[in-house]
């Protein structure tokens, strides 16, 4: 398989999205690290990932990255695939979210990201080949009422993907994101109750706010994302470079 005997690193690894990810490159021959806040929710993980390592950092700690990544090549060799999955958000309207607010929505979503590709990037030129995918979402490509900061930041991390897609043109190296709508992870199920516990509408009614986005009224499933993250990691998908995928249903396009 393509991936055989390359490295990848996964940000937010531990669960959802991530995790996906992760079971799906391994699956297809990849050596993986898991990384995250959560030591324990890492290791967890990656028990059920054969071969899988953990690396429990901060991605908004550059020297953090830094020095996982040093550790993890020790271990598995050249991180050629780094997918910048570590991400969050918090829900108010623009006039209350506080400036520590907007920073911190910053420095996770988007300046984590940056941290990651300066960690891989110098490796990844000399080499000849690697892969970098960002996970945005929906909100990187169009706006959202009360997550004016995670909207701000996804639509930074798109940016970014399409302008330093074009500085690595020729150097082996692509840059791409995916941008998944509303998926079916803890995330959202935390939100359906939260939700129905604040509004007093039901849990079904709740979740028909997140699905009634998508024109295939449903939630992503997190492997139909990482489906689409093991395709641009792979050797076929060498031109495609700098696109910002959607995994909506059609919400966005």
């Amino acid at each position: 398989m393509a991936g055989t005997g390359k490295h990848a690193l996964v940000t937010g690894g531990g669960s959802g999205i991530g995790l996906a990810i992760a079971r799906a490159l391994a699956v297809s021959g990849w050596k993986v690290t898991l990384s995250g806040r959560n030591n324990a929710t890492l290791e967890a993980a990656a028990g059920a990932i054969n071969g899988a390592h953990v690396a429990a950092f901060d991605v908004t700690d550059a020297d953090a990255f830094g020095a996982a990544v040093h550790d993890a090549q020790k271990t598995s060799g050249p991180v050629q695939l780094l997918v910048n999955n570590a991400g969050g958000v918090s829900s108010a309207s623009f006039e209350k979210t506080s400036l520590a607010a907007w920073r911190q929505t910053i420095e996770l979503n988007l300046m984590g990201t940056v941290h990651g590709i300066r960690a891989v990037l110098p490796q990844m030129k000399q080499s000849g080949w690697g892969r970098i995918v960002n996970v945005a979402s929906t909100a990187g490509l169009t706006g959202y009422r009360y997550v004016s900061a995670y909207v701000a930041a996804k639509h930074a991390v798109v940016g970014l993907t399409k302008a330093l897609a074009l500085e690595l043109a020729k150097s082996g190296v692509t840059v791409n994101a995916v941008c998944p709508g509303y998926t079916d992870t803890e995330i959202i199920a935390n939100a359906v109750k939260a939700i129905s516990r604040s509004s007093g509408r039901t849990q079904a009614e709740a979740l028909a706010g997140f699905t009634s986005t998508n024109p295939q009224g449903r939630l992503v499933q997190p492997e139909e994302v990482a489906a689409c993250v093991l395709w641009l990691a792979s050797d076929e998908a060498g031109a495609v470079n700098g696109i910002s995928l959607p995994i909506a249903g059609g919400e966005v396009t």
